[in-house]
């Protein structure tokens, strides 16, 4: 079986999810900011401190078009979007589903967005990387589940219909 890729803004909830669909299915859970983290022995907001927005990206898209499981449930950071390598190599190996969320419900999921490890250009605002993404997150998703207001058990439980 193929890989269930989720993409998605930061606070999506692309690695709480992806544990309890992994589960539900019996799939491996990878969380790929954490598979970063490891290979660099750095944490993320470290990575991008040192090598920039870019350097980061180059090293984000790298190590994601590495990752070559199967029968797994793969949550992405959010800036995935941007390499192309990574992007086609989900996409030959596994289904992509974009966690949708209005801006107001990212904005109020996020803390303190340095912290988080998110990559975010130098007076851009939240709203403008929103802006940004979504429509790339849009073209990249074979699936999309709007996810605004609702249990992660009835996420999980769209994402399995729709995987059927």
């Amino acid at each position: 079986m193929k890989n269930i890729i989720l993409i998605g803004m930061p606070g999506a909830g692309k690695s709480t999810i992806g544990v309890v669909l992994a589960k539900a299915l019996g799939y491996k859970f990878i969380d790929s900011d954490l598979v970063i983290q490891e290979k660099e022995g750095k944490l993320l907001h470290e990575i991008i401190s040192e090598s920039g927005d870019e350097g980061f990206r180059k090293i984000e898209n790298k190590i994601n078009a590495s990752i070559n499981d199967t029968n797994a449930v793969i949550a992405t950071g959010g800036s995935v979007i941007y390499g192309s390598e990574a992007m086609s190599h989900f996409q030959k190996t596994g289904i992509i589903i974009y966690l949708k969320h209005s801006y107001e419900e990212i904005e109020q999921r996020l803390g303190d967005l340095s912290k988080r490890g998110v990559t975010i250009k130098k007076g851009q605002t939240l709203k403008d990387l929103y802006n940004e993404r979504t429509p790339l997150y849009e073209k990249y998703a074979d699936i999309v589940i709007d996810c605004g207001s609702r249990y992660i058990r009835s996420i999980v439980s769209e994402i399995k219909d729709n995987l059927h």
